[in-house]
């Protein structure tokens, strides 16, 4: 039974205001994962020691990384990663289009990896969308597109995952239902899914879409004292088999 997470990392600094690149890794192997797709991670940054934190983590769970930075400014990145211990490899990392009325708004990417599970090719593709209304809905547009899941090597077992900051009643979630369905609401149990704010969960704006090949055995948030305190996310879980 493979388990795939999604997690927003928040650089690793937590609700206590914490920088610990170890205690987002020790959240990880608590769940022990197959596949992991994380956000706001920094690369190189001052503000964050100067660490890799996509292969440091990577490196503490003995995963695979792939890394794609949203946002460069000389030699410091930020941006998304897929992790894995199955066999693997990297698709497309691209930028998402953003919103020309507001320049300033933050850059957003996408990453796509295809994952070998069981021998058979799943199509893992991680996200996260901007906080404007009108840009989050162009970027789950081009998702939904031809650049991206309707792509002709976008075939198969499918999983699109991340952090949309977008709840369930929203254009981009509607968006994304479409070319495939919401893991949650295929879930056979009734687990707690709300990621955000980490120490009080209220909203469910990390999400897991699947295509019809994914069974979902469970989608779950655990709330746990090191998880409710390494990120202002809870991580989001997946539990599934192969149709």
């Amino acid at each position: 039974m493979p388990r795939i997470v999604t997690y927003n990392v928040h650089r690793c600094v937590g609700t206590d205001r914490r920088l610990d690149v170890g205690r987002v890794a020790a959240v990880l192997a608590e769940l022990k994962p197959d596949i992991v797709a994380l956000q706001e991670l920094d690369v190189g940054r001052r503000r964050t020691g100067h660490v890799d934190q996509a292969h440091e983590i990577a490196s503490r769970l003995d995963m695979a990384c792939h890394f794609h930075a949203a946002l460069t400014v000389e030699e410091e990145r930020y941006g998304d990663a897929i992790l894995t211990g199955f066999p693997e490899r990297l698709v497309k990392a691209a930028a998402l289009p953003g919103y020309d009325r507001i320049r300033a708004l933050e850059p957003r990417g996408a990453l796509w990896v295809e994952v070998e599970v069981a021998g058979v090719p799943v199509q893992i593709i991680n996200t996260h969308l901007g906080l404007v209304p009108r840009e989050q809905q162009a970027q789950a547009a081009c998702l939904a597109g031809h650049a991206w899941l309707e792509h002709p090597q976008c075939r198969g077992p499918r999983i699109l995952l991340g952090d949309f900051n977008a709840t369930a009643t929203s254009v981009v979630y509607r968006t994304l239902v479409a070319p495939l369905e919401a893991a949650r609401r295929r879930s056979p149990k009734q687990s707690p899914t709300s990621t955000f704010p980490s120490s009080f969960p209220l909203l469910r704006i990390d999400h897991l879409f699947v295509s019809r090949e994914i069974t979902v055995l469970d989608v779950f948030t655990p709330f746990s004292p090191l998880a409710r305190a390494a990120s202002d996310h809870l991580p989001l879980v997946m539990d599934f088999e192969l149709a």
